[in-house]
């Protein structure tokens, strides 16, 4: 059991939060969180995904050109002006953005020109000690840190193409080749790093923040990485590419009740049988980097570290894929060399087989109980494992999580006969008003060692709070809690209910 006691958290991205630059980031309103979440007596503060995101990728946070990079757009303005790397006036003619919605191009236009003059402002300034930190920073993440910066600054000279177009001997990787093209956008190299090293200094901080007041972060890691990324250009041979470079399979999940033709994600699967000849180096420095990040790590698609639908390219669907299997025991084993604790968590929603079941087992990793899942009446409701009767002790318990909608929207939509279970289940009549309530008393009241709750259900917001509708392309990530939306009157009601129920 990797969580000692009972506890609580709550489930709110960082580019959720309030915030005057358009995006929520890791400045003051992180910092007022975290002490709101202390107040509340919360254990946890669960987020997604910190990596870059990209436009035409739908800004989600599980489609990242980097499997290590932190989102530039996160970094706060004005923690940049309290490391004088940027003056107070620099930031008064920041546009006016909206508070309900991120406008991801107006944000990533008004952030670009305010860290392009934060670079310069270092490169004409003469600190010491800021210039000792980046140097740590540059050591510590050497890693990965240098072919990121390249793959970035390389794909805008190539006009955001994608590294299979680029010419032959950058594309190969040609050492000559790389360094006269890194010589020539020395400028832009330098700062893709600075940015970087800036990323990871305010996370560092916020996290030490949270830390002094006993909260720990409760990350996210996606399986898959997109084929345009720093991770395939810089390791094409642990990925099924064929000699241009393009994926031979797809990643994506069968047909299931949800979907007919399954769901075909596109990006490319990995060549196992390389990365053993390699001890899987790459997958187990990826899952050591994101645990030294959080106090736990969420694994998303946890099914695929036992086995994988994998879609010849070409097809359309994800049909006529085929289940492979996948070495998730033997990465698994050489991580916990290394974090014997492991602070890990499976996502396992979904068609999970026994196989699956065995993989957790084996390494004792807690698994996700969501309540929305629990009430749709049926002849077999009272056997779902959702259900708060079926709990087990070494579970996640929520009531939705950032791929569903909030309870109130599921109130406003759900079949007559899915609220009357829940009302007869909870001894309540329900209404708009009360239903976010009941089922937060049903997560915290759950004998899952924790409960994380969405801030909206806290809330008892409606369609309108929704954070993602799975495959739907636009219109997602985009939710931001307002300025004093959450504050001492809703983090103190939810410390009663978290002391009630034995997890503050």
């Amino acid at each position: 059991m990797i969580i000692p006691k009972r506890s609580a958290g709550l489930l709110l991205h960082i580019t959720s939060l309030p915030s005057r630059f358009g995006i929520g980031d890791l400045g003051p309103a992180a910092y007022e969180f975290a002490d709101l979440l202390q107040q509340a007596g919360q254990r946890f503060w669960q987020i997604l995904p910190l990596n870059p995101t990209e436009v035409h990728s739908g800004n989600s946070p599980y489609s990242s050109h980097s499997a290590f990079a932190g989102n530039p757009m996160l970094i706060s303005p004005e923690l940049l002006v309290e490391d004088k790397l940027l003056q107070k006036q620099d930031l008064d003619n920041a546009p006016a953005f909206n508070d309900d919605k991120v406008d991801f191009a107006q944000v990533i236009s008004f952030k670009k020109e305010i860290l392009q003059k934060a670079f310069e402002n270092y490169k004409a300034s003469d600190e010491k000690e800021l210039e000792k930190a980046y140097s740590a920073f540059q050591k510590e993440h050497r890693m990965w840190l240098k072919d990121f910066v390249l793959f970035v600054a390389f794909k805008k000279h190539f006009e955001s193409k994608s590294w299979v177009e680029w010419p032959e001997e950058i594309k190969q990787r040609e050492e000559q080749a790389m360094q006269d093209l890194a010589k020539e956008l020395a400028a832009d190299v330098e700062k893709e790093e600075f940015l970087q090293f800036l990323f990871y200094r305010q996370w560092e901080q916020l996290k030490a923040y949270c830390q002094e007041r006993n909260i720990a972060f409760f990350g996210d890691m996606p399986f898959y990485v997109s084929h345009d990324s720093a991770d395939v250009w810089s390791n094409p041979a642990y990925f099924k590419l064929d000699k241009d470079g393009q994926p031979t399979g797809l990643s994506g999940v069968p047909p299931d009740f949800f979907s007919e033709t399954g769901q075909l994600w596109g990006t490319p699967v990995f060549d196992w049988k390389e990365l053993a000849k390699h001890n899987y180096n790459w997958w187990v420095r990826r899952i050591d980097h994101n645990l030294r990040l959080f106090g736990l790590l969420r694994l998303d698609h946890f099914r695929a570290f036992s086995a994988y639908w994998e879609v010849p390219a070409g097809e359309e669907t994800a049909m006529n894929g085929k289940w492979k299997q996948s070495p998730g025991s033997d990465i698994l084993r050489l991580v916990q060399q290394d974090h014997p604790e492991m602070a890990i968590i499976a996502e396992d929603l979904g068609e999970i087989d026994q196989p699956v079941r065995d993989l957790m087992q084996e390494f004792n990793l807690p698994g996700m109980l969501v309540l929305l899942f629990a009430f749709e009446s049926n002849e077999k409701a009272f056997e779902s494992s959702f259900q708060p009767h079926n709990h087990t002790r070494n579970s996640i318990v929520y009531t939705g999580t950032h791929d569903n909608s909030t309870v109130r929207a599921w109130f406003d939509s759900a079949a007559a006969a899915d609220k009357r279970l829940l009302s007869d289940y909870t001894f309540h009549d329900l209404t708009k008003e009360n239903v976010h309530e009941i089922m937060m008393r049903l997560a915290l009241a759950s004998v899952a060692q924790l409960a994380v709750i969405p801030v909206q259900d806290v809330l008892g917001l409606g369609a309108e709070a929704t954070m993602n509708k799975p495959s739907t392309g636009n219109g997602n990530w985009e939710w931001r809690l307002r300025s004093g939306q959450f504050g001492r009157k809703e983090a103190k009601h939810l410390h009663e209910l978290t002391k009630l129920y034995g997890r503050a």
